[in-house]
């Protein structure tokens, strides 16, 4: 019997496939690439039409040898590495490492591909193979070859100008100006305060919120009204008005159709798993890859999900096929569209041949092999399942209701609300949003019924004060949105730059939001001023559509080296010779030294930057850099807000933990204030009878409840409290406590008391 040898990248592949393909293929895995550059000046020959030298990759050489060894004894060898433009360079390494030892005499070489690893792809793919495409290997060699050449020139630039350790990327300093350009954003913006007036108002004993839009017949732009003086005689005005009532004029309905997200693709799945799962872009495709690769159900590994890099949203006939069967029964034919839904790849440079991410069965429901699967890899399976369900699903119709409510004759309260009519492919699923509006929230609030000319009941008039926000940092999420929205890398590499950016210490992740390093904003600051082109998003977004070309066969590769390569070349050159380690890190700042009158710059030391001498040896001086932020804190002064201690004008200013309001004495007067005043729950605190428990949040933004005589009385609860007293031991509070094994309880706070009670939230609460 003849013998075929199969070559996969990873172990567990090779193990799936290998149960496919009978007894006369035998499967080895290369695990991963086998060869790479030579780490050393020249490995990419720039004076030799950009000829490449390859060397085994060390950890790997024992792979290789089994596969030399397996390929004396086969007649014919497959080449069955992922589908895409990586996979097809491991092929052709392989390939030409076997060529070399003259191992493919009279042998047939094929590459075969697949998308989903079953029994049916796997088959088919090795019943059809084609010959490994050059282009998407020069596609990947010019990458490569890119890569390297920043990489090697760059890196040892940065060394000598700046300090050693550090690296600069293709695609990675792009990434990291994105990051540092908010930063600088969020640093330079400006807050300005401005009010909102809402009304609490009951109808049909239904309590809603209705906010004020027409004020003595004008309409409320944001910042009509921008001191609390202001917003209290206009509170006044409208209590004096309404008499207690407000009057229905307008009630305007819409209905409008809300669509479903189309199936995963690379980017989106990284930035779903972010927002729902909270799972690093790395984390996503290490499980990812295991679901792809195949896990044992019972009867041996399968394949679960089909190849997680990807551009394309399309989907097989046949899989379509099985979830419209799989819709209509197990959520009905009212929610199955007449035809498949179509949807449309955003990418130009996306691969049609390839699927979207997708189960391999959507009739492998995800809580049928939750046994088999880890805690990560249940759920991102169930995310992958939902959002290709869903995707063929038909449209949510969702209802819409304006409602204005006068009070007087000349001003105007608006509520907006929502209800869904027919939740369609909300079923199943509904896509995640990084940073929620306050509009989209005011649309997800219930109304009661109204009708023009009721009446309804004013029940309390609010002042709210706000303050403008900058822009926000960047999650993984939404860096990666902004990374695919400016075409820069592509999705299987995001994992790979933000991992970078955090191991070379440009960026921290605090609280899932990036924040750049001293050293990431040295780096940043010397990248786009003296290589301004090469960290240009059109720049590197043209040059990733130049690779794209190349993989097509639209375009040379060893060209687009070429003109990449001489002005680069001729800039690290120029920069190297001309600018000196100081340019690149020291800031020049108009002060003078207070001991020897040189002037003072911002200046990078080993883990930070800080303030010192530019006289520095002979002067020695230094101050902490936070010690200038602090001194420069933002700090508008609050119109009519005078210290309750002091009488000195309160500010609002910016410390450690966000905004606040305090005292411009500072630091004689200590007087400081939240920005909005902490809700009273209308609960009295159990502990001193004295106080009201308020609703109040932390530094880091959590919600807590706790009484209003802190720090005197220092009672404090995480969950709402409701006033109503324990039936088992008579605390004079229960709090609410919602958990997901258990759902919304009652819950006594005082310990040892283990009452609970299932609670039911009002409408307007959930």
């Amino acid at each position: 019997m003849s013998k075929n040898l199969v070559i996969v990248e990873s172990p567990a592949k090779a193990k799936t496939i290998k149960k496919y393909l009978g007894p006369s293929f035998d499967v080895l895995a290369s695990y991963g690439h086998v060869r790479d550059l030579l780490p050393k000046e020249g490995a990419v020959d720039t004076a030799n039409h950009f000829a490449m030298r390859y060397e085994l990759i060390e950890k790997n050489a024992k792979h290789v040898a089994a596969i030399v060894k397996a390929m004396n004894k086969a007649d014919a060898l497959y080449l069955a590495t992922d589908p895409d433009r990586e996979g097809e360079a491991i092929s052709w390494h392989i390939y030409e490492i076997l060529l070399q030892r003259e191992l493919l005499v009279k042998k047939p070489v094929h590459r075969v591909v697949f998308h989903e690893i079953t029994k049916n792809a796997v088959q088919a793919a090795v019943a059809n193979p084609r010959a490994i495409s050059m282009d998407l290997v020069n596609a990947q060699q010019a990458r490569r070859a890119l890569d390297y050449l920043v990489g090697f020139n760059l890196s040892p630039l940065l060394w000598r100008k700046i300090r050693r350790g550090l690296s600069a990327g293709r695609v990675q300093s792009p990434a990291l100006r994105m990051i540092v350009e908010r930063e600088e954003e969020i640093e330079k913006f400006v807050s300005q305060e401005y009010w909102d007036i809402t009304a609490d108002t009951l109808a049909q004993n239904h309590p809603f919120a209705a906010k004020l839009n027409l004020y003595n017949g004008e309409k409320l732009e944001q910042f009509t009204i921008t001191n609390d003086a202001q917003a209290n005689d206009v509170k006044k005005d409208l209590l004096k008005a309404s008499k207690g009532k407000l009057v229905v004029t307008k009630v305007e309905k819409k209905q409008r159709k809300r669509n479903p997200a189309a199936p995963f693709i690379t980017s989106t799945l990284q930035q779903e798993a972010a927002r729902k799962l909270g799972f690093t872009a790395q984390r996503t495709m290490r499980t990812a890859q295991q679901l792809y690769e195949g896990i044992d159900i019972g009867g041996g590994a399968v394949g679960l999900i089909s190849y997680m890099r990807t551009d394309s949203v399309n989907l097989a006939q046949e899989a379509v096929a099985e979830i419209r069967e799989l819709i209509k029964t197990r959520y009905g034919a009212e929610n199955l569209p007449a035809e498949p839904p179509v949807y449309k790849t955003k990418s130009k440079n996306a691969q049609e041949a390839h699927e979207a991410i997708r189960p391999t069965s959507a009739d492998r429901l995800p809580e049928s092999i939750t046994e088999y699967l880890s805690a990560e890899q249940y759920k991102l399976y169930d995310l992958i399942w939902k959002r290709t369900v869903a995707s063929q699903m038909i449209h949510a119709t969702v209802d819409t209701v304006s409602v204005d409510l006068a009070c007087g004759k000349n001003n105007n309260f608006r509520a907006n609300g929502s209800v869904i009519a027919n939740p369609g492919f909300m079923h199943v699923y509904q896509e995640g949003v990084d940073d929620k509006k306050s509009d989209q929230q005011d649309e997800e609030r219930l109304l009661p019924p109204l009708k023009e000319g009721e009446e309804v009941t004013l029940k309390e008039i609010h002042c709210n004060q706000h303050f403008t926000e900058p822009p926000p940092r960047f999650s993984e999420a939404s860096l990666i949105k902004a990374l695919e929205e400016f075409g820069i890398g592509r999705p299987s590499t995001y994992a790979s730059i933000i991992y970078t950016l955090q191991h070379r210490e440009y960026v921290v992740l605090e609280q899932k939001r990036f924040h750049p390093t001293d050293v990431g904003r040295i780096v940043n600051r010397f990248l786009t001023r003296y290589f301004t082109k090469y960290v240009d998003y059109d720049f590197t977004a043209r040059l990733e559509d130049e690779l794209d070309e190349i993989s097509r066969g639209e375009k040379e590769w060893i060209p687009l080296l070429e003109d990449f390569w001489t002005p680069f070349k001729s800039q690290v050159t120029d920069i190297l010779e001309t600018v000196q380690r100081k340019d690149v890190t020291q800031e020049a700042l108009d002060e003078n030294c207070g001991l020897c009158s040189k002037p003072l710059s911002i200046r990078l030391g080993r883990h930070s930057r800080f303030i010192g001498c530019t006289g520095y040896p002979e002067c020695s001086y230094t101050r902490s850099l936070d010690e200038d932020k602090a001194s420069a804190v933002q700090a508008d002064v609050i119109e009519g807000r005078q210290c309750p201690q002091c009488d000195s004008p309160l500010q609002l200013k910016v410390g450690r933990y966000g905004k606040f309001i305090g005292c411009s004495n500072y630091p004689t007067c200590k007087h400081i204030e939240p920005l909005q005043k902490p809700a009273d729950t209308g609960v009295d605190c159990p502990e001193c009878n004295q106080g009201r428990i308020l609703k109040r949040k932390s530094r880091y933004g959590k919600v807590f409840y706790s009484c209003a005589r802190y720090p005197d009385c220092k009672y404090a609860l995480w969950n709402e409290p409701v006033n109503k007293a324990c039936p088992t031991c008579a605390w004079p509070l229960l709090t609410i406590k919602t958990t997901k094994r258990r759902g919304t309880e009652l819950v006594c706070p005082h310990t040892p008391c283990d009452f609970t009670q299932p609670y039911e939230l009002p409408p307007e609460a959930e």
